[in-house]
This record gives C-alpha cells, structure tokens and sequence, in this order.
C-alpha cells in the first residue's frame, strides 16, 4: 500500500508471524470476534431486524414501534399504546395463525365452501402473508424469560375461561404441537380428569406426571437449560436471562475494556520509563521512588474503598486499573533505555544537536520496542482477568451488566452446580479467548526475536 510504508525488518518480521499459524490464525478469529461483538444488537437482541406487514417493511433495530402498531395484545392491566412490541411472540403469533388459516382453509374448501366463505376466512387471519426476522439470538442480555414457568399458566386460564380455540393458539404459538392437538380433538379434558396422568386435574400436574412427554420441561424455574426452539442456545442464567446473549456482551465489554486499559497504560508506562532511563540522575530516582510508593499499594483495597463509596462504572474501573497498569512495563523501557542511550547513534544524534525528545521517540524508543511488543499481549490477558475477578467478586461492573465474572459466579452457587451449561459456557469462553490471546504473544515474542529462537513449537 502506498500509504502504509514498512521498513524491510518491519515487514520481515510480519511475513514470519503470518507463518506461524497458531498465531495467525488465533489473531484472524480473535479479530472477527471482536468485530462481530460490535455488532451485538444485530446479533443478539429481542428486537427484529425486520417485520413485514401488510406490504410495508419496518426496522425496529432502529425505531420503537409499541403494541398497536401490528395489533398485538399487551399482558393485562397493560396499556399497549406505550409499549414495545415483544417481536419473539409477535413472530410465533403469526406463524400460528398461518397454521391456523391453512387449516381453516382446507376444511372449508373440504365443505365445499363458495368464494365467500373462503374470504371470511381469509379475513380471520389478516397477518397470513406476514413475516418477522429475529437475529440469530432473539434476546437482549437483560430481558428475563420466564416462559417455561408461566405459559402452561396462561393455557390453563384460557381453558378456565371456556376459550379452547384461545388456548389451542397460545400452544400453537409457542409450539407445543403435542398440546395443541388435544385441545383441538377434545382429548384434553379426559387427559386432566384421570388421576393417573394429572394428580391436580390442571396442566401443570400433566407435566409433572409425564403422561404428555413433550411438555414434561414445563413448568420450572430459572436457570433452564439450552432450548434451540425458544432461541436460548446456551440455556439461561438464574434470572432467566440468554446465557449466550450475555457471553457475547459481556464478551465486548471484556475485550474493549482490556483493550483501553492495555493501551493506556502502555503508553503512559512507555513514556515515563523511557524519560527515566534517558534522563537519568535525580529526576530517574524520584520517579523510581513515587512507583514504588504506588506498587505498595494494594489494588483491590482501592476498588473496594471506591466501590463502597461510588457505584462502579466502566470508565470508573478503567481509570482506578489505569492508575496502576502503566507502572510494570517502565522497568522494562527504563532498561532498555539506559543501554541504548550508550549507543553510537544517539551519540551522533547529539552531536548532529537532535532534541532529548527527539532523540527519545524517534531514535531510541524505536529500538527499544521489543518488551513492549511481547508483553503487550499479556497485559491484555491480566486485564480480562482482572475485570472478571472483580465482578466474581461483586466490586466489578454494577447489575445487570452482562459480566463473565458474573456468570461464574451465578455458576458456582450450590443450587447450580448440576447446571453444566451454565458451568461450561463462561469457563470456555474465558478459556478460549485468554488461549488465542496467549497464543498471538507468543507468536509476536516469537517473530520479534532478533535470534529467530522460539521455545514454543
């Protein structure tokens, strides 16, 4: 490229890390999960990306679109007018009622019904040829679903009321095939009334009883386990929040976090390490003297002090583990420094009358990037761990932001010990994103050795 310039070590060192692969291809999907993450709301969100409705396209990605506007009913003692459509139930109440109509439709035309009768059923079901596309993840990392406990619930108040039809469209809704024909071939009732199938007589006694196996998984509490028809690919936490949702935001918020942090501090640390060991003499021991007053203080006694007092926030952390991060990498760049100030070049460099910040940044500093750049990778481990730590530890981001800390926190309550999914799914996404990190360290320590010597094969 004619605007990025490299010089032939540079470029030489950069051919070498793209043959080594683990790194390489560690750096290719760690880039495109981070890219992927900053499109979160388009991949996990409990808004559609698109509905279509009577002919016209709407995007509540990117508008708030309340009840009204596609005629859905609000939960009751709610008013519709103020809120958002629910785009999941929205999605499943007209797939249910294409089922419904078709069905409808093919009796009629069975009974030899004229066109009339064909168009009052057409009429029925106004939403036919109407269609939502969800994202892949159809929840936001804050909505609870607590679906599992509450839908045999509603079926049941509708069969108490005397609307079967109403309570053979909530399960056709929500797929329950198995329930819905029994309600529709008027099986149920005999269902409920023998007490070997259902103690209690309702449908929450038929679940527990096993007696309709397609919905013996009803009727629990949170954290329930992965469910591909409800979207929940990875189960959800004991709030009823999408496990994999939360992954993937808390997944962003981990990696921009250590990522700022690393960033900062590095070259804060940069800077003052390379002053020191340029400068050398009074200003080097008094600088040296003020970070081993800051290395004395304990880290996590400040965030608890500070958490204590103010309720913790993204930049509020980042700036506290800033106030710390920078110091490690100035021992490295002071040392560094110190050897090539002694060095021919910089030696011409002041006789040819170059300035001490001249000198520093663009003769020195350039020769003295090799700590920099192996440890770098590192810091970026230590930040996501730190951060994890803290919200394991509840001094980290405030609730409900979506933590991995927090996950495994939630995963290693005693009443979710037996929750693999909700085990599993922080610790691997942990696991695998430290391991491509490592792996890209290692790979650019590597590439960057002026020995072309690795101990890892």
């Amino acid at each position: 490229m004619p605007w990025l310039r490299l010089d032939p070590v540079t470029a030489k060192r950069l051919q070498r890390f793209r043959q080594i692969r683990r790194g390489w291809w560690s750096f290719l999907i760690l880039s495109t999960a981070i890219v992927l993450s900053l499109f979160a709301p388009l991949l996990a969100e409990s808004r559609a990306l698109i509905v279509s409705c009577q002919g016209r396209w709407y995007f509540p990605t990117f508008q708030h679109l309340p009840m009204a506007t596609f005629g859905q009913a609000p939960p009751a003692g709610w008013n519709a007018a103020g809120l958002e459509t629910e785009y999941l139930r929205l999605q499943r109440e007209w797939q249910a009622g294409r089922v419904l109509h078709a069905r409808e439709r093919a009796a009629a035309q069975a009974a030899g019904a004229d066109a009339a009768a064909l168009a009052a059923v057409d009429a029925r079901h106004p939403h036919r040829d109407d269609w939502v596309l969800m994202p892949p993840i159809p929840w936001d990392p804050y909505q609870n679903d607590f679906w599992s406990n509450e839908v045999l619930f509603e079926i049941q108040r509708a069969l108490d009321a005397g609307e079967p039809a109403r309570a053979e469209f909530i399960a056709r809704r929500d797929r329950l095939h198995e329930l819905a024909d029994a309600i529709h071939g008027g099986r149920l009732a005999a269902l409920l009334a023998d007490p070997q199938k259902s103690p209690t007589g309702t449908l929450v006694g038929l679940a527990r009883s096993g007696a309709m196996p397609s919905i013996a998984h009803l009727g629990q509490v949170p954290p329930v386990a992965p469910d591909a028809d409800r979207g929940h690919w990875l189960g959800t936490d004991a709030q009823g929040r999408d496990v994999a949702s939360r992954l993937l935001y808390g997944f962003r918020i981990s990696i921009f976090f250590a990522l700022f942090l690393v960033l900062t501090g590095q070259l804060v640390g940069t800077a003052v390490g390379s002053l020191q060991g340029y400068l050398g003499g009074r200003f080097d021991m008094v600088s040296q003297r003020l970070i081993e007053v800051l290395l004395s203080i304990p880290f996590l006694y400040v965030v608890i002090v500070l958490a204590a007092l103010f309720q913790p926030s993204f930049w509020m952390l980042l700036a506290i583990m800033a106030l710390f991060q920078w110091i490690g990498i100035t021992f490295f760049m002071r040392t560094e420094m110190y050897r090539e100030k002694t060095r021919e070049y910089c030696l011409a460099a002041r006789s040819y009358g170059a300035s001490h910040l001249r000198i520093v940044f663009r003769h020195l500093l350039p020769n003295c990037l090799t700590p920099l750049v192996t440890f770098t990778p590192f810091a970026v481990v230590g930040a996501i761990f730190a951060l994890t730590g803290l919200d394991f530890l509840g001094y980290g981001l405030p609730a409900p932001t979506p933590s991995w800390g927090e996950l495994i926190d939630q995963a290693l309550q005693v009443e979710n010990r037996r929750k693999l999914w909700l085990i599993l799914s922080p610790f691997t996404a942990l696991t695998v994103t430290l391991v491509l990190v490592v792996f890209i360290g290692e790979s650019v320590r590597e590439a960057f050795d002026p020995k072309r010597h690795a101990r890892y094969e």
